[in-house]
Formats: C-alpha cells, structure tokens, sequence
C-alpha cells in the first residue's frame, strides 16, 4: 500500500465518491472484473477523504492455504470443495488489498451506488462499472464467506444442511417472513418515540481506581464495580452514578479469600437477595472464565458470608457463568436460587439446604450448593453466556453461533435453537419479554425476533414452543468500515445488552455495545422498523449503520444502561454508564434537539 502523499499526488482534485466514470472501460475493454479503487485517509480528522488509489484495477477470489501471501493455489475459477480442508477464499485487489474473506472485513453494501467499503489494514472502497458486476461480486463474496465459515460449498444443499429448512430465511433474506418485525412494532403507552437527533451528554465522571473488571448496577441505591482492589460503591440518581467513597476491599479481613490461596480478581459479580448480596465469581486458572465456586458478599458489612463450591454428585465441577433467575429477581429479598452455565452444563443453584433451610458456613465447613436442576450435556454444546428472561425463560449463546432457547420448566430440551451464522457468540441478552434476543459476536451483533404463529393462529415465543416454517429473519448491528477501524486494535465488539427493564408492559428501547474505545447506541425502534433507510440497497441480511458513538481515551470494560426507572422526564431513556478501566462515567440521552 502506497503512502497517503503518493494517493493524494495519484488524484488530489478528487472531492468525493459521487464522481462519474471516464472512459476507462472504453480504455482497457480486456480486463477481468474491473474496478476503481479508493482508500481513506484522515481518519476522523477534518481533513479526512477518500482519494483514488488504482484508477482501473481487477479484483479476484482465490482459493489458497496461505492466509499472509505467498503462492495462489486456485482462482475462482475454482470448482474446489474449500473451507478449511482445501484452504481458504482470499479476496485480492491488484497489489493493494489481500483479505481473507471474512466477518473481519466488514463489508459495506452501497447498492445505489455500485459500491462496497471495507477494512483491510485501512479502509478501502471498491465502485464497479456495471451493476450487473457490483451483484455479481456480492453474490461471490457472500458464497466465498459461507464456505470459509462452513468448509463447505455454498450450494443450496449445503445451506439446508447448515440451516435446516425452517430457518432457510436466515440465508435467504428474501424467503424470510418479516411481517413480525412489523406486528412487535412497540405500541405501548408508556414509551416516548426516540428522535434520530438525541444529544448524547456527559453527566458524570469519576476516576475509578483502576483495574476494572465488570459493572454490576442495582436498580435500587446502589451500583457497583469490581476492580484489583475490591468492590467499589456508588449512588444511583436520574442523571447516573456517584462514588460514594466506599470501598470493600479484598484484604485485611473484608473480602480476603483466607489461608495460602491466591486471590484471583473477580471477573463476575451478580447482585441478590434485594441487592444486599453479592456474588463474586473469580476464574480458576488463567486465561479461562471457569470457576470453581464463589464468594457471597454481604454487601452492609463488607463481609464474606460464604464460600461456596460448586458440585454435583459429589464431585467438583466448574461454572463458566452465573445470572439471577429472571430478569427482576435480584429486587426479591428471599431470592436463594440462581442459574449456573458452563460449557456443557445449564443448571440452577439453590443456597438452601434440601430441607430448605439456609446452610450456614459456620456450621457446614465448606458449604456446597444444591443443584436444583438443571442438565449435563454429553455432547459438545460449548455454551458461552446466557440470560434470562422476566418469567425465567433462558437464552444460551454457544462457541458455533447457535442460540438457544429453554423454557422455564425445562432445561434439557431447547424449545427453539437457532442456528446461528458461524461466528461464535460471545454475549447473550434478551428483552423481559421474551420476544427479541440480542447476541453478540466479534464483528456484529445479531437481533433475533423469537415470535411466531402456531398451528392454532395464537403469536408465541420461541421460548414456550417450537418455532415453525415462518421464522424471520434476524438483522445485524454493525460498524461502518471506518468505525470499526477508528476503534481501535481491540475492535472487537462485546457485551451487547438491551436497556434494562423489570416489569410487563414496558419496552427495552435502546440497545448498547462495547467496542474498542467506543460505546455503541441503537435505537431499539429503529432497527425493528423495516422501512428504515439502512436496509435499502442491501443484499441479504438487513444491516443497521444507525448508531450514536460515546468515545473514551482508553479501551472500555462495560456500557450499560441504568434501571428504566431511572430515566427523567426530558429524556427517552435512562442514563448510560461506561466503565474503563480508569474512570466511570454517566451519560445521559437528552432528547433535545
């Protein structure tokens, strides 16, 4: 890749994208799949802008087993089986671009303007002469990721043995049934219709002494955040959150783990028992999230009141994760049971003793939780998350993409599993409705609406039965090409949550995503309305660019948004708060224009 100065000297009267094209086909009429191409400069600076770098290039798909260069094994010309066991789809531009193809290049459909952006050491356009050559390379890029996700070929074989027939429509967009899109449209009284012109506003923000590792916010007084030191208290008010100068520490008697055993920060904390409990779940061993039990904090005395192992049968076993019950259950004072995940397992714990009782760690030595139910999977599920629902419903994101959907009464046969799109979810919320679940992947978040018509005419959830032929069709969040180069090396997406409510009748109407340095917003009703102008000029999945960015000075640990009833009444939505490693901060949705 050229340096910017020689871009610029190539074509520094460039202004713009909207250029037309000269005669450069009439120039060079032999070759294969031309295309102009340009790269970005500037970054987000005010002398950003796109300047040519080949006038008149050609692009390729090449089937190859060296990923960094080296010898092209085939072109596409290729009747190979590929995937991982005949290599890999490496898409080439010229000299300048050589990208496997991937989720990671976030490719950018422009159908109106014959053109596609993307990320490949830097942000590239590509613009073709024809639209029967801009189709034609979106259908091939498209079959080209497909056999790279599944190392197999994309013909429509493969793709009902990937997908099944019933969710054909998540690879066949156009097959797809969208009209619950439209009837989940939120109606409800209560909700305040979110303007595309919302100010983002700093409220608050405290440095947070370092080391943060999770956010755990109460819908009641308090918010926490865990960091190297211990536990940090803030106050809940309608404009965010406050330090109040509390801390209960890992040591000197507090949150100390006792004898000679390491302490291991803890990397989850799940609030309880009207949040005057905490749970505090630390990994193992390095480098994997699994525990082998943890600690419940009193959170009035700072003390541990037990260390509890998790077991079954008698033998130890670990936990990747842990959640409450349902979505509002952390507000019930007599909460005992919680939900355990690990990568094979789906199981709910109970800190009470069979006959009911609470156990008491004085008197049981090393108390051990009751496994109420739950199930062991024999067979490589590879759970990642899950979360739960308001009625206790429970959604479980796997290493394969599939998302899975239990019911409250059963936790060994999913009702509906989805199959996912390749890319390994990460993160998994879902409304207190159960009727749309957010997941979350390295490159893009995926929406899936779990309503459906049974056989009797009457809309459920995927979560009470078995999803029929009329699936629809998830969208995606993504970043633009830019964005998602502008966030940073860790540009990787993560703990995408929905805005938080507790009770029926009220709708989630923000989604928010961390990325790199970037807090990323959506507007939950913008995305779900399908007349919405990112889903013009789009081949396959609909894909929403409409977001609002909060931008740190360092990497961000967290985002999340605040209890629903914490949101005042000049705003659309309770205020946002994001945790770095350094500082906390609140920002507020204004609603002003």
């Amino acid at each position: 890749m050229g340096t910017h100065k020689s871009l610029d000297d190539i074509d520094a009267k460039l202004k713009s994208l909207k250029l037309k094209y000269s005669s450069s086909q009439q120039q060079n009429p032999n070759i294969k799949n031309p295309v102009k191409l340009y790269l970005h400069i500037g970054g987000n600076t005010p002398k950003a802008k796109w300047v040519v770098s080949e006038k008149l290039a050609s692009y390729k798909f090449i089937k190859t087993s060296k990923i960094d260069g080296g010898d092209d094994d085939d072109d596409d010309g290729s009747d190979g089986e590929g995937g991982q066991g005949g290599g890999w789809w490496i898409f080439k531009v010229g000299s300048k671009v050589r990208a496997r193809v991937s989720t990671e290049m976030q490719l950018k459909m422009f159908g109106d303007q014959r053109r596609v952006d993307f990320v490949d050491k830097g942000v590239w356009a590509l613009k073709f002469l024809t639209d029967e050559e801009y189709r034609n390379f979106v259908t091939r890029f498209q079959n080209c990721l497909f056999e790279n996700i599944y190392g197999m070929e994309a013909t429509e074989e493969n793709k009902v043995k990937v997908y099944g027939k019933e969710f054909l429509g998540w690879v066949k967009p156009e097959v797809a049934d969208d009209s619950m899109w439209e009837d989940a449209d939120d109606h409800s009284l209560d909700s305040t219709p979110v303007k595309g012109s919302e100010e983002l506003m700093e409220e608050f923000e405290e440095a947070a002494n370092g080391g943060v590792q999770s956010l755990a916010l109460g819908a009641l007084d308090n918010s926490f955040l865990v960091n190297d030191l211990g536990v940090q208290v803030y106050r809940n008010f309608n404009r965010g959150i406050h330090g109040k100068g509390i801390c209960v520490k890992f040591d000197g008697g507090n949150l100390s783990s006792g004898g000679n055993k390491a302490y291991s920060t803890p990397k989850k904390a799940l609030l309880m028992r009207a949040e005057t409990n905490m749970m505090l779940m630390s990994p193992a061993s390095e480098g994997k999230p699994n525990a082998t039990g943890l600690k419940q904090v009193d959170i009035e005395t700072g003390k541990i009141v037990t260390e509890w192992k998790f077991e079954k049968d008698g033998t130890d076993i670990t936990m990747r994760d842990i959640t409450n019950d349902t979505k509002g259950s952390q507000l019930d004072p007599s909460e005992s049971t919680f939900l355990g995940l690990d990568d094979n397992r789906l199981c709910q714990w109970d800190m009470r003793e069979r006959k009911g009782m609470v156990q008491n760690i004085a008197t049981s030595g090393s108390p051990v939780l009751h496994w109420t139910q739950g199930h062991q999977f024999s067979r490589g599920t590879n759970f990642q998350c899950f979360a739960s629902t308001g009625d206790g419903s429970i959604v479980v994101g796997s290493l394969d993409g599939k998302i899975r959907l239990y019911s409250k009464t059963s936790m060994r046969m999913a009702k509906t599993a989805f199959p996912g799109l390749g890319s390994p979810i990460t993160h998994v919320d879902v409304t207190y409705d159960g009727k749309w679940v957010l997941g979350t992947t390295d490159t893009y978040l995926i929406l899936i609406c779990t309503l459906f018509t049974d056989k009797d005419g009457k809309t459920k959830t995927g979560f009470g039965g078995r999803m029929g032929n009329k699936i629809p069709a998830p969208r995606l969040l993504k970043l633009t090409p830019l964005d998602s180069h502008l966030a940073g090396n860790n540009n990787k997406f993560h703990g995408g949550h929905f805005s938080w409510v507790t009770e029926n009748g009220k709708q989630e109407r923000h989604l928010v995503a961390t990325v790199g340095k970037f807090s990323v917003i959506w507007d939950f009703q913008q995305v779900k309305n399908s007349a919405h102008d990112c889903y013009r000029n789009q081949q396959g999945l609909k894909c929403c660019y409409c977001y609002k960015i909060v931008l740190k000075d360092e990497s961000i640990v967290e985002s999340r948004f605040m209890h629903d009833k914490f949101a005042v009444s000049d705003s659309p939505e309770a205020p946002l708060v994001v945790a770095t490693p350094m500082k906390v901060s609140s920002i507020s949705l204004s609603g002003r224009r």
